[in-house]
């Protein structure tokens, strides 16, 4: 007889949301708070199948706390596969940070949650088990403005930020069914793009993604996490229902390329812009301004 979950529909509450456990899942809702990341906010509550899990830890946290982490079957949701290992300890939507005095209920949960999961590593999904994120769906980015309506993916430039190049290729919209995935670059330091990916393309895609009419790239202030995240997990759920298995590539295995000077030296006086202002550390502002460089 199978193991079940023997105080189902308990729920566990923690600093910026609540677990309740059910027989074959487990219910995450986000609190809605000035103090809660953004990326819970838009998000609002996920149904995590128990199926999606690989496994449960119980680990120290900061300052006293707990946290009850849920480890993603690899492939099981498009949101974690969009974000390929960017999102920040703070913005991981597996974790459950909760006071210590709760920690023996959160070992408890632990424990019964571990007696659920296969005994082996269940491998990769074959299929998305977590449900994406609902569309329609937009986001301004730094030169243009991305929308999706489940079938297909509209940029529309903006004159203020847009390269030549994009202007010259004009707005973009690409159907579902002529991608293999997407690329997703977080803007959390200081600049982040989102790419698609094309099943055929009769020409090689520019490797910096302002030059390429299939990408946007924002930085702080435009296109944040909790707006492009939940895009692209829903753009990629869409290419995987529509054909083979998708193609993510984060942003260490984007091919190289030179840049231009002209681009380079308008990217530094952005970069300075945002230090005059407080937006940037010294050091942010020395390690980014570096990087800028060496791609000269």
């Amino acid at each position: 007889m199978p193991h079940t979950m023997s105080r189902m529909g308990d729920v566990l509450a923690g600093f910026h949301a609540a677990w309740e456990f059910e027989s074959d899942s487990v219910l995450i809702r986000f609190e809605r708070g000035i103090r809660t990341p953004k990326l819970f906010q838009a998000l609002g509550e996920r149904r995590i199948p128990l199926e999606a899990i690989a496994g449960v830890t119980l680990t120290p946290g900061k300052r006293g706390t707990t946290v009850l982490h849920l480890v993603p079957r690899p492939g099981a949701d498009p949101l974690m596969e969009a974000a390929a290992g960017q999102l920040k300890d703070g913005a991981d939507p597996y974790r459950l940070v909760l006071p210590a005095e709760r920690e023996t209920l959160a070992e408890y949960y632990a424990d019964e949650l571990r007696a659920l999961l296969p005994a082996e590593d269940p491998g990769e999904a074959d299929r998305y088990l977590v449900a994406a994120p609902e569309v329609p769906l937009q986001f301004k980015a730094y030169d243009g403005k991305a929308s999706f309506d489940g079938k297909s993916v509209a940029f529309r430039w903006f004159w203020t930020g847009a390269s030549s190049a994009k202007w010259k290729a004009g707005d973009q919209s690409f159907l579902v069914t002529d991608l293999s995935g997407v690329e997703w670059r977080s803007p959390e330091v200081f600049e982040g793009h989102l790419r698609l990916l094309r099943r055929e393309t009769p020409v090689a895609q520019p490797a910096q993604a302002d030059q390429d009419p299939a990408a946007v790239v924002f930085g702080l202030g435009y296109g944040p996490v909790h707006e492009s995240l939940p895009f692209a997990a829903s753009v990629l759920a869409a290419v995987r229902a529509s054909g083979p298995a998708p193609v993510t590539q984060s942003a260490a295995a984007a091919p190289a390329g030179r840049r231009d000077p002209a681009d380079i030296a308008e990217r530094i006086r952005h970069l300075g812009e945002l230090h005059q202002a407080g937006l940037l550390t010294d050091d942010e502002f020395t390690a980014k301004k570096a990087e800028l460089l060496a791609e000269l």
